[in-house]
C-alpha cells in the first residue's frame, strides 16, 4: 500500500476546479503524505505523453479535466498503455449534461469553466465593495475604487454605482454637500477614475418632491429650487477646481447608457480593455 503519492492534476484550463475537488477528496487521506502536482493549459497530446511518462515513472496518480473530447480520449487511451492510474472528473458530467441538453460535445471550449468563475467572482467582489463605498461611508481605501463618483444628492450615484458593480467595476460615490469640502481622500486617489455627475435643476427638484412625498415629510428646502440651484453651482464650483473629472450630465439618459458612457471613458483613460471586465 502507499504512504507516500503524487497526484497530477491535469488540465486545459488553469486546474483550479480540479485542484479543489481533489483536495477536497484527499482531506480523508490525512496520513498519507501526497504531493500534488498541478499542469495547467494542457492541450495538445505531447504535453500529455510528457506528463504521464512522469507520472508513470513517479508511480503517480492522474486527475484530469479535459473538455476536448479527442483530448480525453487520447488521455484515457494513453494512461491505459502507461498503466497509470487516473479518473477523468469532467469527462461523465459533461457527457451527461449533452445528453440530457441533446447536444454534440463539439461546442465545447476548454478552460471556460475558469473564466465563468472568475468573472463571476470579480462581480461578487465588486458589489459588495460598492455597497460598502456608498455614500462616502468608507473612504479609507477608496484607492482601491475602480470609479470615483462625485456627485449632490439624488444624481443616480448609488444605482450607477450598483449597476457599474455588477459589471464587476469596484465603485465608490461620494455626495457633495453644500458648503461641506470634498474628503481629502478623493484627491488622493488616482484622478482618472473620478467622475462628476450633474443633472438639470428642474428635474432634481422634480425628484426630489417626489422622494419627500413618499417618505411624508415636507422639507421644502430640500426640494426647492433656489436651495438646489446652491447646490448644483457649489457642486460646478468643485468641478471647475478639478478640470480632470470628466462631467456627466443624468438629467434625460437612462442608467445603462451613463453607465456604458463612464465605463468607455474610465477605461480609455486607465488604457483598459473593457473586454477584461465583462
Amino acid at each position: 500500500s502507499m504512504t507516500k503519492g503524487a497526484v497530477y492534476i491535469v488540465s486545459d484550463g488553469t486546474g483550479e476546479t480540479a485542484s479543489l475537488m481533489t483536495k477536497a477528496a484527499l482531506v480523508q487521506y490525512s496520513g498519507y503524505d501526497v504531493n500534488l502536482i498541478r499542469c495547467k493549459n494542457v492541450r495538445t497530446e505531447t504535453q500529455i505523453e510528457a506528463i504521464l511518462s512522469e507520472a508513470k515513472t513517479n508511480h503517480g496518480f492522474v486527475v484530469f479535466t479535459i473538455v476536448s473530447p479527442e483530448l480525453q480520449t487520447k488521455t484515457h487511451l494513453l494512461a491505459d498503455q502507461y498503466k497509470v492510474q487516473h479518473i477523468d472528473l469532467l469527462g461523465p458530467l459533461l457527457v451527461g449534461l449533452d445528453s440530457y441538453f441533446g447536444v454534440k460535445n463539439s461546442a465545447r471550449t476548454a478552460g471556460i469553466l475558469r473564466t465563468v468563475n472568475e468573472s463571476y467572482f470579480r462581480r461578487i467582489e465588486a458589489i459588495e465593495f460598492t455597497v460598502k463605498h456608498d455614500d462616502g461611508k468608507e473612504l479609507r481605501d477608496l484607492d482601491k475604487s475602480d470609479i470615483v463618483l462625485v456627485g449632490i444628492s439624488r444624481t443616480s450615484k448609488t444605482p450607477l454605482s450598483i449597476f457599474l458593480s455588477h459589471k464587476g467595476w469596484k465603485v465608490s460615490n461620494i455626495p457633495l454637500v453644500l458648503n461641506v469640502p470634498v474628503p481629502e481622500e478623493v484627491f488622493k486617489v488616482d484622478q482618472k477614475k473620478v467622475v462628476g455627475l450633474t443633472i438639470n435643476p428642474t428635474k432634481l427638484s422634480k425628484i426630489r418632491e417626489n422622494r419627500l412625498e413618499k417618505l411624508g415629510t415636507n422639507s421644502t428646502e430640500y426640494a426647492s429650487l433656489d436651495h438646489i440651484s446652491q447646490e448644483i453651482e457649489y457642486a460646478h464650483s468643485i468641478f471647475e477646481k478639478n478640470k480632470r473629472w470628466p462631467i456627466f450630465d443624468v438629467t434625460e439618459k437612462a442608467l445603462e447608457e451613463t453607465a456604458t458612457d463612464i465605463i468607455r471613458l474610465v477605461s480609455k483613460r486607465l488604457g483598459i480593455k473593457t473586454e477584461e471586465f465583462f
